[in-house]
Parts: structure tokens; C-alpha cells; sequence
């Protein structure tokens, strides 16, 4: 099996590189309006946004940084099939304006966007990512009436574009190797992610600008939106992909990727991130299928039974979706000017894990 991964240096507002309806899943994590590590970029592209701040009028620097993304979501809507999935984690803000604290949610301002150009909202994800700070509020110490709880959470919203995907032939088989394990079914579709921790993504030595300016999540997030929400062999576009933990993810889980980038300085990052795809992904299958093992291990100490078995690991599994599972590992990343050919194989290296069970 073959994937792509390309990249474009140039605005997601403008993705006509991309056919209408050819993207099977989005995951991204843009710029947070009201941020303020971010506020020079949008003030960049709307000089009203920077006139707004510097008049300590907050509500119209949110909803014009707002607006400045609705093309892209415009462009995604566009290039997504019917049935295509958007996973979009955001984070709301907190910020003294003028003299005057106040929350910016974010999250709802999105709602209203994509609702608005034609999405349907699906039930979506609270990442709880506690904070280092032994402070717990905001405001006024041990004294009521002045302080604020401390936001430890962000939003991973989930739209899906017109009705549920049906697929046929080798997508329907794609989709039955694409399974995933019952107990990864019932952690990862939890309203509540409590075991992922935001991590300060390492661009490498000489970087510290670009660092400073990506918002790059924890690989393990998209990684679980995409086995949620695609199936081997689809695409996965990320509009805002820094650093490229999204392709990244794609590339280890055997699907092709687009991203659209308006920093070029982010490629070496990209490309150094990409050399190490074959080695993560081959752990990651290793893990999984560990942890599977374990958990048929335990379930059968418990005195319960299976009534299935995997075909290709000649393993338990609880659910007959889950006797097609076949993991396949990345075995090659070539760069290809601003794209990389990615190579997988099936990952057989620990069918004896299951010998005896």
C-alpha cells in the first residue's frame, strides 16, 4: 500500500488545488482568536483587528479574527465528500481588555460558523488537559466575590457534512481492516479525554520562533480522530499544519494527507517529524496489540469468554467488526519535493503475542 503526504505553503482560504468533494476527514487545530501570541498574525491580515485591540474593544477584534477563518471553513466544507467528518480542537480564552476580564469562547463562535455554511454539529470531546500552576482560580486568592476558575479543558468539535458515508468494494473491506479494538472503542468515544496531556511540541535546536508559534496538539489526538473517522486508504486534510503532527498521524495510520501551511519555515520541521513516522508507527501497532493481549488476559482471569476471533492475529476479540483488524506499519517515507511517498506493509511481527492465550 501506498499513501501521499502533501503539503502547501500558501492560505487554506484558497485550497482550489484540492478537487470539490475528495477529503474524507479534516483535523486541525487553528489559531485561537484572543490569544495573544496570535495577534500579530491576525492583525497581519486585517489591520482593523490591531486598531480594535489597541482601542481595548475585544468583542470586535473576536469576531473579526473569527472571520478571517471563515473562508477556510468555506474551503473545507467545499472539498469534504458527503459524509466527510471535521475534527477541530480549539480552546476558549480568557483576557483583560481595558481594565475588564472576560472569557472569548471560542468554541461556540465556531458553532455558529460552520453551522452557518452548512455542517451539522455531532456530539464532540472535552479535553481536560490539567495545568502545572498549583493556582486553581483566577482573581482575588482565598477571597470570593473576584475570582475565576482556571480553564483546563479544550473542545475537539466534531461536524459531519450532509449524511452518514456508506462505502463499497475495497473501501468496504478497508473499512473492516480499519477496525478498532472494542475497549479502544469505549475510551476513545467518551465525551471525556482525561488521559491525553497537551505537550509543547520540540521543533528541534535553532527553532524556538517557530516553536513559539505552533499549536501543534499531542500526536496521540489526531491519531485517534483519524482511526475514529476514517478508514485505510482516505484522505485527511489539516488547513493550519504547522509543524505537521497531522500528517504525521495520517502517514502512521496508512492514509493520504493534505496540508495547507503559510509559514514555510515549517517544512524541515515537517520533513524532520517524517523520518521518524516508520519507527512510530511500528510502536504503536506494537503497543495496541499489547495492550489487547493484556486485556484478553484479563478478561479471561475473570472467568469470561469471547465469541470471536481476529482472522489475520489469530486472537480474541469481543466483537465480530473486529475480526478483520490488520494493522499496517509504515515501512518507507521518500520525500517527493513538497510531498512524501509513504510505503506500509501489515505489522505480522507479533502474531506470537496470542500463542496460548
Amino acid at each position: 500500500m501506498e499513501t501521499t503526504a502533501q503539503v502547501h505553503y500558501t492560505s487554506a482560504a484558497d485550497m482550489s488545488a484540492v478537487d470539490d468533494d475528495s477529503v474524507h476527514l479534516v483535523v486541525t487545530s487553528p489559531p485561537y482568536p484572543m490569544i495573544e501570541m496570535w495577534d500579530a498574525m491576525f492583525t497581519a491580515q486585517d489591520a482593523a483587528i490591531g486598531e480594535a485591540l489597541d482601542a481595548a474593544d475585544g468583542a470586535t477584534a473576536f469576531r473579526l479574527m473569527h472571520e478571517q477563518m471563515r473562508p477556510v471553513w468555506n474551503e473545507c466544507f467545499r472539498v469534504l465528500t458527503n459524509g466527510g467528518i471535521l475534527c477541530l480542537n480549539i480552546g476558549d480564552a480568557t483576557r483583560n481588555i481595558g481594565g475588564q476580564f472576560k472569557l472569548y469562547p471560542n468554541h461556540a463562535h465556531v458553532v455558529s460558523l460552520l453551522t452557518e455554511i452548512g455542517f451539522d454539529q455531532l456530539p464532540g470531546i472535552l479535553w481536560r488537559k490539567p495545568t502545572n500552576s498549583p493556582s486553581k482560580f483566577l482573581g482575588s486568592g482565598a477571597l470570593g466575590l473576584n475570582a475565576y476558575v482556571t480553564l483546563e479543558h479544550e473542545h475537539v468539535l466534531i461536524f459531519r457534512k450532509g449524511s452518514n458515508r456508506t462505502v463499497s468494494g475495497e473501501a468496504r473491506e478497508a473499512r473492516y481492516e480499519s477496525a478498532y479494538f472494542w475497549e479502544e472503542r469505549n475510551r476513545w468515544f467518551s465525551d471525556v479525554w482525561m488521559d491525553l496531556r497537551g505537550t509543547r511540541q520540540t521543533t528541534g535546536n535553532g527553532h524556538a520562533d517557530l516553536r513559539e508559534r505552533s499549536a501543534a496538539f499531542p500526536l496521540e489526538l489526531p491519531l485517534r480522530l483519524i482511526e475514529m473517522y476514517s478508514i485505510y486508504g482516505d484522505t485527511v486534510l489539516d488547513p493550519f499544519v504547522g509543524t505537521g503532527t497531522t500528517s504525521v498521524a495520517a502517514a502512521m495510520t496508512a492514509r493520504h494527507s493534505i496540508g495547507y501551511e503559510i509559514e514555510p519555515a515549517f517544512h524541515p520541521l515537517l520533513a524532520e517529524q517524517m523520518t521518524r513516522v516508520p519507527h512510530l508507527s511500528r510502536e504503536r501497532n506494537r503497543t495496541r496489540l499489547k495492550q489487547h493481549r493484556d486485556f484478553v488476559r484479563q478478561r479471561k482471569r475473570d472467568g469470561k469468554a469471547f465469541k470471536h476471533r481476529n482472522a489475520f492475529y489469530e486472537m480474541e476479540v469481543m466483537m465480530a467488526q473486529e475480526k478483520g483488524i490488520v494493522f499496517y506499519d509504515t515501512t518507507d517515507v521518500t520525500p517527493d519535493g513538497q510531498q512524501f511517498l509513504v510505503q506500509h506493509a501489515p505489522h505480522v511481527e507479533q502474531k506470537e503475542l496470542f500463542t496460548g492465550l
